[in-house]
C-alpha cells in the first residue's frame, strides 16, 4: 500500500491526464480519439506551453510574471508593424521582437526585485502598460497582410505532417529541462526559491538570479509571440489576453509551487496538456466558453489549495521531527 500510495503521489499529474483522455475518449470516441484531434491538441498547447515554461522558471525562483499575455500580444503587434509597414524581412523582424520581449522581461524583473514590491502587483502593472502600448501601436485594430514566410512558425508543417509549433515546444522544453536540472545557474534558481535568505548568505547573488528568471521568461514569451503571430496571421493587441491565467493554472497543476523552489519541466508540460485536453474535450461535448471558464477557475482554485495544504502538512511533519 505504501508503494502504491507513493506511486500515485509521484505520478498523479500523468494519471489525471490519462483519466481525462479516457473519459472524453469514451464519451466521444468518433471525434476525440482521432489522430488529427490529438495533433490539434498538441498544436494548441505549443504557445501556452512555451509561455508556461517561462512562468515556471519565474515561480521556481519565488517570483511571478502575470504580464506574459500582454508580452505575447505586443510581440504580435510589433512583428506585424515591422512586416507590413516597414517591409522588413521576417527573420530580422522576429529577432527584434524577441529582443524587445527579452528587454521587457529584464525591466519587469529589475522593477520587481529592486523595489521589493509583490511580484503579482508589479507584473499586473506591467501587464496594463504593455497592453496599452500594444493598442496604441496598432491604433486598436488588428494588422493583417503578413507575408506567407512569416506564418511558417505558427502554421507550417514539418514533413507535411508535424506542425512546426509542436517542434518548437519540444525543443524549448528540452533546453529548459537541461538548463534547470543540469546547470549551476538552474540549481541556483531552485535554491533561491526554496530559501532566498539562506542562499544569499551562502554567497549567491539572489537578486541577479531572480532578475535573470524574468529575462528568460521574456525571451520565451518572445518565442511564443512569434509562433502566435504566425498562427493568427496578424498583429492582435489582444492575442495573449487571459493566457497568463491559463499558464498559471497549468504550471500549478503540474506541481510548480506558488511559494517557489519546486517544479519540473516535464510536469509543467503535462499540466499544459491537461488544460488543453480538458478544453478540447469540453468543446467536443458542446460545453460553452463561459462554462469552460468556470471549470478552469475551479481547477486553478483546487490546485492552489492542494499546494497550500501540502506545504502546511510538510511543515507540520518537519516540526514534529524537530520536536522529537
Amino acid at each position: 500500500m505504501n508503494k502504491l500510495s507513493s506511486f500515485l503521489k509521484k505520478h498523479s499529474v500523468e494519471i489525471v491526464l490519462i483519466v481525462l483522455i479516457a473519459i472524453f475518449g469514451i464519451a466521444r470516441p468518433d471525434t476525440f480519439l482521432k489522430t488529427s484531434n490529438f495533433i490539434t491538441i498538441l498544436r494548441q498547447s505549443a504557445i501556452t506551453g512555451i509561455m508556461s515554461l517561462g512562468m515556471m522558471i519565474c515561480m521556481i525562483s519565488g517570483g511571478l510574471n502575470l504580464a506574459i499575455g500582454s508580452m505575447v500580444s505586443l510581440v504580435t503587434v510589433i512583428s506585424a508593424v515591422m512586416l507590413t509597414r516597414f517591409g522588413m524581412h521576417w527573420s530580422i523582424t522576429f529577432l527584434i521582437a524577441i529582443a524587445v520581449s527579452t528587454l521587457i522581461g529584464w525591466v519587469t524583473g529589475v522593477i520587481i526585485v529592486r523595489t521589493k514590491i509583490w511580484p503579482m502587483i508589479g507584473s499586473l502593472a506591467m501587464q496594463t502598460i504593455l497592453s496599452g502600448i500594444a493598442y496604441i501601436a496598432c491604433n486598436g485594430k488588428p494588422i493583417y497582410g503578413l507575408p506567407d514566410d512569416a506564418k511558417v512558425f505558427g502554421l507550417g508543417r514539418l514533413f507535411d505532417f508535424l506542425p512546426v509549433p509542436i517542434v518548437i515546444l519540444v525543443v524549448v522544453a528540452v533546453i529548459v529541462a537541461i538548463f534547470m536540472n543540469k546547470t549551476y545557474i538552474g540549481r541556483q534558481i531552485y535554491v533561491t526559491g526554496s530559501n532566498e535568505e539562506a542562499t544569499r548568505l551562502s554567497g549567491v547573488k539572489t537578486n541577479r538570479i531572480k532578475i535573470m528568471t524574468y529575462v528568460i521568461c521574456g525571451f520565451l514569451c518572445g518565442i511564443a509571440g512569434v509562433v502566435m503571430t504566425g498562427r493568427v496571421s496578424s498583429g492582435q493587441p489582444a492575442a495573449g489576453s487571459g493566457m497568463e491565467m491559463t499558464c498559471l493554472t497549468a504550471v500549478v497543476i503540474g506541481g510548480v509551487s506558488m511559494t517557489g523552489g519546486e517544479g519540473k519541466t516535464f510536469k509543467a508540460i503535462i499540466g499544459v496538456l491537461i488544460i488543453s485536453v480538458l478544453s478540447n474535450g469540453l468543446t467536443i461535448m458542446n460545453v460553452g466558453e463561459y462554462q469552460k471558464m468556470i471549470v478552469e477557475g475551479l481547477i486553478f482554485l483546487f490546485a492552489v489549495c492542494f499546494d497550500s495544504l501540502q506545504k502546511a502538512m510538510a511543515n507540520r511533519r518537519k516540526k514534529g521531527v524537530q520536536a522529537a
